[in-house]
């Protein structure tokens, strides 16, 4: 079930209904009911793994907690990673590691046919996993009491607006929402209201439309020029943004309209001037997860200055290799690495030695450092979105391939004119560093804006029910 679909839209009316005319307790079985419902909407069969997953973490966390032998608290919380992981592991990357070993017993001339498995890969299941996971974690480290009502933690991994696409909800800040009574007020439902329409007008207005320029660029086969890969990285940027910030924004208007509060996950990455900061803006829910259960788990920065940087490494190598089951997305990890790598050690040398911290650059020169690191995303995108290594090579010949091209003039008028609502309102929240900025605008003027986004959304919007990006990790 899709958010931009007729079928949401009535699911989500049923769902407020039911829920004003429920008390606390009536409320959370109707939404783990409908969050189940929600999610058997794609395959039924998903549901065995979710619940799988639910009951594992919810019975190994009791666990953890009940006993102080150090060696039974390791047990269970190996058994929820070894579950939660075999279970990802398989589904997602068991064709992947299997045709990769083909290729490279092939490569080297030994006969090798590994069996042949039509895996469907469960919607969201990097997601739902990663969240059940965190929790028992949290357990273990003593971050969290184990919640005792089964029914309540489902909800916790289930609840519908959040479910397949994130953000990654920790259990210290989704839970105690859950296990106590929600208050719905005014404010709350007209926040809702914002962040739907917002959400809906990056999907269906700018993503969509964008992806209208760049689906033709990346299924083109043979040479690239450069005006082509340049629009299809520079539209596809916008694409993914506004896909999957979108995303974000009706979930967290979702959930507002049921008094909870779901956590912001992104903040202006495209205004980042340094590879630090941009995954502090981007995907701010997978960041903060990949830097507390795996960078700091692998030892984060305490363990000397070359195991920093393997830890730096591996962790984005990892990251990347979530986003999906390709070679291409393990290069895009290591490019983040690699960006996150040296630009720690510039600024590690810039401070050696007792130097003088540097006064904070003027205008000119952060505009020059976003517009750079803009550059560098861009290439970082096109990995991203390529689908083969052979398309990335062509692709990166392209960039430099130069021509006169049509596209170029006609893809960048594209761009500008789906983009420039987006681009304006965001360069306005910079200035005044206010991401619910309309709030302060008189009513009057506040009207006439999402009027105006209404219009555009349903005039000139893209309704083919569309699949959200992020759906297929």
């Amino acid at each position: 079930m899709l958010f931009n679909s007729f079928e949401f839209v009535l699911f989500l009316a049923v769902v407020l209904a039911l829920y004003r005319a429920l008390p606390h307790r009536g409320q959370n079985t109707m939404l783990l009911v409908a969050s189940y419902l929600f999610y058997g909407a794609w395959d039924w069969r998903f549901l065995i793994l979710f619940a799988i997953t639910t009951v594992t973490d919810y019975a190994c966390s009791l666990q953890i907690a009940a006993t102080t032998s150090a060696r039974r608290r390791k047990a269970f919380v190996a058994l929820s990673v070894t579950v939660n992981m075999g279970i990802l592991g398989f589904f997602k990357y068991a064709n992947f590691f299997s045709d990769s070993l083909a290729s490279l017993f092939g490569a080297l001339g030994i006969p090798f046919h590994p069996l042949s498995m039509a895996i469907i890969l469960p919607v969201g299941i990097s997601f739902y996993t990663f969240q059940s996971m965190s929790y028992t974690l949290d357990v273990y480290r003593g971050r969290l009491q184990p919640c005792r009502n089964l029914f309540d933690y489902a909800l916790y991994v289930s609840f519908f607006p959040q479910l397949v696409a994130g953000p990654i909800e920790r259990a210290t800040h989704l839970l105690p929402q859950v296990t106590q009574p929600r208050t719905v007020t005014v404010p709350y439902v007209a926040e809702g209201l914002r962040l739907i329409l917002w959400g809906y007008f990056k999907k269906v207005f700018v993503a969509d439309n964008m992806a209208l320029i760049v689906e033709p660029i990346f299924a083109a086969s043979g040479d690239f020029t450069a005006a082509q890969v340049w629009v299809g990285a520079l539209a596809f940027a916008f694409q993914i943004y506004g896909d999957f910030s979108g995303y974000s924004d009706i979930a967290r208007g979702t959930a507002r309209l049921m008094g909870f509060d779901i956590m912001r996950n992104f903040d202006l990455p495209y205004f980042s001037r340094s590879p630090q900061e941009f995954w502090r803006r981007w995907h701010i829910s997978l960041s903060t997860w990949l830097r507390d259960y795996l960078y700091i788990a692998l030892g984060g920065n305490r363990k000397g200055r070359l195991r920093t940087y393997v830890n730096l490494m591996a962790t984005m190598v990892l990251g990347g290799l979530w986003h999906g089951a390709a070679w291409t997305f393990v290069i895009w990890g290591t490019y983040h690495g690699l960006l996150l790598a040296l630009h720690r050690a510039w600024s590690e040398w810039r401070t050696r030695g007792g130097r003088e911290p540097r006064p904070a650059p003027g205008v000119m020169v952060q505009a020059l450092q976003m517009a750079a690191m803009f550059l560098v995303t861009l290439y970082s995108w096109l990995i991203f979105r390529c689908e083969s290594l052979s398309q990335l090579i062509a692709m990166t010949r392209g960039l430099v391939r130069f021509s006169a091209d049509a596209a170029w003039v006609s893809g960048l008028g594209k761009i500008a004119v789906y983009g420039a609502v987006l681009v304006a309102m965001q360069l306005a929240q910079l200035r005044w560093r206010d991401p619910d900025l309309t709030r302060r605008w008189p009513a009057p003027v506040q009207a006439a804006f999402y009027l105006m986004l209404f219009y555009l959304t349903m005039v000139f919007g893209v309704f083919d029910s569309r699949s959200f990006i992020y759906f297929q990790f």
